[in-house]
């Protein structure tokens, strides 16, 4: 999965990290600063093994076009080309050479990547002969497509390698990790992660509130860069990927304290069980190389869900804006008639990861009279809504241009909506309210929710709305799938018309 760094002013974010650990290189922060996006390994080994089992079908499939005349007769090699373009990725996935290992050095892998494609061709072989249809295929389209087949397969591999080693050296391919906690367990985990031999993750630093011998400055040539509250800031500041914590289970009351305060952030977080006297059976761990953690909090869209999501938000968000444009033009001009100012009203809102983005809607309030920070929330017949505003507000008709918003990367079509930064409810700001309030960013805000198809939209005057808010966004974060966001997009329209809090 695709994931894009905040890059923070580099002057401050250095002087700022020089504080929490002056051992650190001015190298090591502008990497942290300007991590690469992390690419997933499981997306792109998927979509090699697609390749290559595409590069087999295609090169067959020209040869036999090439080579036979009339080949439209030839039907029966469809089948043939369609069951060995299957056979290759399947096999070379069963003999490992999707993994990342394999994938940056496919020279080593010639011989067993040769073998498998003698065997194969071999294999084919005896079925035609032995089942007396072999007569039917032309021997020369066989052999050339077993030549060029494998030399294509080697080229691709080759391309492939280059692309992978590139991605190795700029650290996409490699998951950046903090370890909370440090001192002697933080030291072992970090020894069995290096003789681990398929071990993606790098660690980049230690949060610890100690400052005691029990963790000292330096863990294993591990950095430490501060105490626990100035991890939050450092994970939305630079690229983190992981989180674990190397705290022991006994020490259960310190550990729920500090997993309180890090489940809000978009991350992994994986307990060490590698210094646990206590053993689960097998299944209850995951693995980093061959050292065993405990799943505690998952990112919320990974790998395929992420990249369905995009392709989900930039197709529909295109379509709906080609579709609704005349409607948008038609609000546009009322806009224009009804009052003096711009069409558009532009609010920074938090995003996700906390990041501040600035949202798009159609101005429903008179240009004096707007409030860019939502200061003081809309109520029913305002004064400063003109009657346009009014319409469109309630109608959510304000908000189609957010559509562009999608197209830009900043919203998602579905997900928790974006609140401006001074929205509050019963008086007091939205994180005041609600302690976990901030894990509804733990994905990208949408133009549309759970929470607002389920009547939850519209003014927070009292604690209980956003209480309530909060409890069906996080449903949606921990449920998401690409089904549930087409019918909260189905139901979307329907749940307009109920217009009751919306003003």
């Amino acid at each position: 999965m695709l994931q894009e760094p905040t890059k923070l002013d580099s002057l401050t974010a250095a002087g700022k990290f020089a504080d929490l650990a002056p051992g650190l290189s001015q190298e090591a922060k502008n990497n942290l600063l300007n991590a690469a996006p992390l690419i997933s390994i499981r997306v792109l080994s998927s979509l090699v093994r697609a390749g290559e089992g595409l590069l087999v079908f295609l090169t067959g499939l020209a040869i036999w076009l090439a080579y036979l005349p009339y080949a439209e007769t030839y039907t029966f090699y469809i089948p043939v080309l369609c069951m060995v373009s299957l056979a290759v990725p399947t096999i070379l996935h069963m003999a490992g050479l999707y993994r990342l290992r394999a994938l940056q050095h496919t020279l080593t892998q010639v011989t067993r990547l040769s073998l498998i494609w003698i065997v194969l061709f071999g294999v084919l072989a005896v079925v035609l002969f032995f089942t007396k249809i072999g007569t039917e295929y032309s021997r020369v389209w066989f052999a050339a497509w077993y030549g060029l087949g494998f030399i294509a397969l080697v080229g691709y591999r080759i391309g492939v390698s280059s692309l992978v080693r590139h991605w190795n050296r700029t650290g996409q391919l490699s998951r950046r990790a903090v370890l909370v906690g440090g001192g002697a367990p933080a030291e072992e985990l970090l020894k069995a992660m290096r003789r681990s031999k398929d071990c993606d993750v790098t660690v980049v630093g230690i949060f610890d509130d100690r400052n005691d011998d029990r963790s000292p400055a330096m863990v294993a040539n591990i950095p430490k860069l501060g105490m626990i509250d100035e991890l939050i800031d450092f994970v939305r500041r630079t690229r983190v990927d992981l989180l674990i914590v190397t705290f022991p289970l006994t020490a259960e009351a310190r550990l729920v304290q500090i997993l309180r305060r890090l489940w809000i952030l978009p991350v992994d977080i994986r307990l060490s069980a590698y210094t646990q006297k206590f053993h689960y059976r097998p299944r209850a761990y995951s693995y980093i190389g061959n050292v065993p953690f405990l799943d505690v909090f998952d990112k919320p869209l990974t790998d395929w869900g992420a990249l369905l999501k995009a392709a989900e938000d930039k197709v529909l968000a295109l379509l709906m804006l080609l579709v609704l444009s005349p409607v948008m033009i038609g609000i546009a001009i009322a806009i224009k008639i009804g009052s003096k100012g711009p069409v558009f009203f532009k609010q920074n809102r938090y995003g996700f990861n906390n990041e501040l983005i600035e949202v798009l809607k159609f101005r429903s309030m008179y240009t004096d009279m707007t409030d860019h920070n939502a200061s003081m929330l809309v109520t029913k017949d305002d004064p400063r809504v003109t009657k346009v505003g009014a319409f469109i507000r309630k109608t959510s008709l304000d908000e189609l241009p957010q559509l562009i918003n999608v197209l830009k990367g900043d919203l998602s079509l579905v997900g928790p909506r974006p609140h401006a930064t001074l929205a509050k409810a019963a008086d007091k700001l939205y994180d005041d309210v609600v302690e976990e309030y901030f894990a509804r960013h733990k994905v990208k805000p949408g133009i549309t929710g759970w929470a607002q198809i389920n009547g939850w939209r519209g003014e927070t005057d009292t604690a209980e709305k956003i209480e309530r808010r909060v409890e069906y966004d996080l449903y949606y974060i921990e449920n998401w799938s690409l089904f549930f966001d087409l019918y909260i997009l189905a139901r979307t329209p329907l749940s307009l018309l109920n217009t009751e809090n919306a003003y």
